[in-house]
């Protein structure tokens, strides 16, 4: 097993492309001692002469001659290699990799498309879920970026705001409510909600609003997905708050209707959030760009 360089290969397959150690000098910008070293730690290295000269001109010998053939592939190889990199970083090839929350998949597939209709090439992984498996995934650095409706605790992110997130209450479309306009918090005491689940940050913002308003409502039932809070308020079962992103289509069919109450919507925000310190790739970093500057 001999040791070599790719600096000392590269000089070499030059030498034996040009047959000449001058030539090989002036195409790599070294001075003509300095290639004469390279391929003699070489030939020490692989213990054997990979050259001879007659007269003035150089030629390979038998174990020269095998060396430039793998040199050569070895080369082709690198200059693949280095033109995929440059693909990455020019974004014309490369793979992103986004877990978002439940509800951000009413948009995020949106914005992925405007993206990557910028960036045909682009392969992008997305993964939906429930925000403790999107935490987890962060938490373990599984994927490259994610988006939350708020930061989480206990792992070192940087998160972003990029967009507005707005929470509304929705009734069925005929509700006694759905003809009031600006309705008071204090109208809603004692109704029944349909409810996220515990820990969810709709959830936490709907009991903090009601609270802060002195206001009592029941739950009645508690919901995992928005689509099954959608679908309990659409058979009458009570209330809801959902992001205003998830009831648009059931809206304007008329199967829900978006409450006139004060004090709403809720504004709360859609962060990109990604591991404090991590490398993005050229592709997770334009992404984030796109939608820090998205209008």
């Amino acid at each position: 097993m001999f040791h070599l360089t790719f600096r000392q290969l590269s000089v070499f397959e030059s030498v034996a492309r040009n047959s000449s150690f001058s030539r090989a000098a002036e195409e790599m910008h070294l001075t003509q001692p300095a290639v004469s070293m390279q391929i003699k730690q070489l030939e020490e290295n692989v213990g054997l002469p990979l050259f001879e000269q007659m007269g003035k001109k150089i030629f390979l010998t038998e174990a020269g001659k095998e060396l430039y053939h793998y040199s050569k592939m070895i080369a082709q190889q690198l200059a693949e290699a280095s033109l995929v990199l440059s693909e990455l970083k020019g974004l014309e090839r490369g793979k992103l990799n986004i877990s978002v929350v439940s509800t951000a998949n009413y948009f995020a597939p949106q914005l992925l498309a405007q993206f990557c209709s910028q960036h045909p090439e682009i392969n992008v992984s997305l993964n939906v879920g429930n925000r403790e498996s999107v935490l987890k995934q962060l938490h373990d650095n599984e994927v490259d970026l994610a988006i939350l409706g708020r930061p989480p605790e206990g792992i070192d992110v940087e998160a972003h705001i990029f967009m507005e997130n707005r929470l509304v209450i929705i009734a069925a479309g005929g509700h006694p409510l759905a003809a009031e306009r600006h309705i008071p918090a204090s109208r809603f005491q004692n109704e029944t909600f349909i409810m996220r689940e515990q820990g969810s940050g709709t959830r936490l913002a709907t009991e903090k609003f009601f609270s802060s308003h002195n206001v009592l409502v029941k739950t009645g039932m508690e919901m995992s997905t928005n689509e099954a809070v959608k679908q309990a308020v659409q058979a009458g079962m009570g209330l809801g708050i959902l992001s205003m992103d998830t009831v648009l289509l059931e809206v304007e069919t008329g199967r829900l209707k978006i409450l006139d109450v004060e004090d709403f919507p809720i504004i709360r925000h859609w962060y990109i959030v990604h591991r404090q310190n991590k490398r993005l790739s050229g592709v997770a970093e334009a992404f984030k760009t796109f939608l820090l500057t998205k209008k």
